[in-house]
């Protein structure tokens, strides 16, 4: 770094919070891209997403090491030729911060060491090197990417920056502080991912949820009027007169047909989806469902602005 930073051109959490409310249809696509995509490639590695949200939660134990030590660790280094060392796992700790049961978490656990994704010695435990590669974060880095570029969009145009850095050069940034900003992602994804489970006890749930949504937001027919948050999710609602059925949803996740159409039944059941006499799906959230979505998203927003606020402002000083 030739010059130092500039605090006046740090970018408040508030002002960014503010951007995302009243620009929300701007980010909608990118930012449920990211959460379709990365439940069904969290399902395809172990056909169950719990197992791998316990080998990201493993993982993270090292981001936190190399944040707690001021450590910064780019991303060609961090995938390198090492497994990941935890001293020794904590399974109260695991099931408090990831709301998952403490008997889940153990079986899960030795369900992975038997597929030989993590070992045991002593009571240290390692995630495999091949595990650590297949879990790395190319697909989630470039759609993370998407959003900061789409969010800088808006703040360019909204004169409270001048520039607008690509995809790739926000990538580049990324990687070069690695740990820092996967240490931030994580910390959001796992509130995300908690609040969702403790809401629908299942996470196959969610994700055969957001295939529906993503439907309905890439449907060519459904331009917002108004691109704040409150009235995009109002609009939204019942948009989608084409609807998706149980088969398309079973290839798309990889989540078997049977399983898609009794978790669809649960959550018509609970009005977060309709369905037609054609058995077409739809997103169309009513009564308490659409009070619960609000509330969620909500809550989800200011945690991603408090990520964005994290990540966008180190980007802009390794650019800068």
């Amino acid at each position: 770094m030739s010059t130092l930073p500039s605090i006046s051109e740090h970018i408040d959490e508030k002002v960014i919070n503010k951007i995302i409310q009243d620009n929300f249809a701007a980010l909608a696509p990118a930012y449920f891209t990211l959460t379709s995509n990365w439940f069904v490639r969290a399902y395809d590695h172990y056909k169950d997403i719990d197992k791998f949200v316990l080998i990201i939660y493993l993982i993270h134990q090292d981001l936190i090491y190399f944040r707690q030590n001021g450590v910064k660790i780019n991303y060609d280094t961090f995938y390198k030729d090492k497994p990941i060392e935890i001293n020794k796992i904590n399974i109260s700790d695991i099931s408090k911060d990831l709301g998952i049961p403490k008997e889940s978490i153990r079986r899960k656990v030795l369900e992975l060491e038997k597929l030989k994704v993590i070992k045991r010695t002593g009571k240290k435990i390692f995630v495999v090197r091949d595990t650590l590669y297949s879990a790395k974060a190319v697909d989630t880095l470039t759609e993370v990417a998407n959003i900061l570029y789409e969010f800088n969009k808006i703040l360019k145009k909204e004169k409270l920056v001048t520039e607008v850095y690509s995809v790739k050069e926000i990538i580049l940034a990324i990687k070069e502080n690695f740990s820092y900003c996967l240490y931030q992602f994580n910390k959001f994804w796992f509130i995300f991912i908690k609040r969702w489970r403790e809401e629908l006890k299942d996470l196959e749930v969610f994700a055969i949820g957001m295939v529906v949504v993503i439907n309905t937001i890439k449907n060519p027919k459904f331009k917002p009027k108004k691109p704040n948050l409150d009235s995009y999710r109002k609009e939204i609602q019942g948009s989608d007169k084409r609807g998706v059925n149980a088969m398309s949803i079973s290839e798309i996740t990889g989540i078997p047909r049977p399983t898609v159409v009794r978790k669809i039944k649960y959550l018509v059941d609970k009005k977060f989806l309709h369905i037609n006499d054609k058995k077409l799906i739809t997103y169309n959230a009513k009564d308490s469902a659409f009070v619960t979505t609000k509330g969620m998203v909500n809550k989800n927003v200011l945690s991603l602005s408090h990520f964005i606020y994290k990540v966008f402002n180190q980007i802009r000083i390794i650019n800068n």
